[in-house]
């Protein structure tokens, strides 16, 4: 309690003090309200922009944190502040709303895609169906390739499926670098220290990657759907709440749709 008042006096004078209640020195020296939105990594760039426009639209702003999915549902079931989660695998938002962690079942947002990267210089040919992949491997000329961790990460776990499709999960297993999340998997393709990467397509559109490579979109069929949900969560205020409403809107569908997600209605 003596830090408490304290650190108080040291901002409020001391006539200000007697005129006001500890309770209302803690109100005048909080921080508005900034909730933490927990997001899948693939979203690093369409959320970020679309929390931009948000801001500039309603002068509220948020913070957002990425990880995998799976290390965000962990997170959350262990108290983290997070006021609302954008879950790249909807099995995950599903499971938090069972164990009553959520305000209600949330709803999608959005259907991620899967793509081959392959950074400039790499001597894997790009194709939907890995044929060039499977001959650069065959040549031995595949040391190193991107995936993200099939364990807690989505995209990982659809990189795992479009390679056993591919019947290339035995030969590659060895040779796989995996990222905590498919934003991290990008990075290690982006660097030149991979052949290549199966990530998020909506990572490989960014500027700061599409320009470093070639990419070529995987069959939807070859992978389970990648539903991804958003959902409340039980601290979520008045500024959570309307980005939640707002990441609904025809504007924000746009803005995922240039960053290579596919609106809800077109699965």
């Amino acid at each position: 309690m003596y830090q408490r008042r304290h650190v108080i006096r040291g901002i409020l004078s001391a006539s200000t003090l007697g005129a006001m209640s500890l309770a209302g020195a803690r109100a005048a020296i909080s921080a508005p309200e900034r909730p933490i939105v927990a997001a899948a990594a693939s979203l690093r760039f369409a959320l970020s922009e679309a929390a931009d426009v948000f801001a500039r639209a309603t002068g509220k702003s948020i913070r957002l944190s990425f990880s995998s999915s799976g290390n965000l549902t962990r997170q959350i079931r262990q108290g983290a502040p997070f006021a609302m989660f954008l879950s790249a695998d909807e099995d995950y938002v599903t499971a938090l709303s069972h164990e009553k962690f959520t305000v209600d079942e949330g709803a999608l947002y959005a259907l991620g895609r899967l793509a081959l990267f392959v950074p400039t210089g790499s001597p894997v040919s790009v194709d939907a169906q890995l044929s060039g992949m499977k001959k650069a491997l065959q040549r031995g000329e595949i040391h190193r390739f991107a995936i993200a961790n099939p364990d807690h990460a989505p995209y990982g776990r659809a990189a795992r499926d479009v390679l056993l499709h591919a019947g290339l999960w035995n030969e590659i297993q060895p040779r796989l670098v995996l990222g905590e999340n498919v934003s991290q998997a990008a990075q290690f393709a982006v660097s030149g220290s991979c052949e290549g990467a199966l990530i998020a397509q909506s990572l490989v559109m960014a500027p700061g990657i599409s320009g470093r490579g070639m990419f070529k979109t995987i069959p939807a069929g070859w992978h389970k759907p990648l539903r991804q949900r958003m959902v409340l969560l039980p601290r979520a205020g008045e500024t959570a709440r309307a980005f939640y409403a707002f990441l609904q809107s025809e504007a924000t569908k746009e803005i995922f749709a240039r960053h290579g997600f596919k609106s809800p209605e077109e699965g």
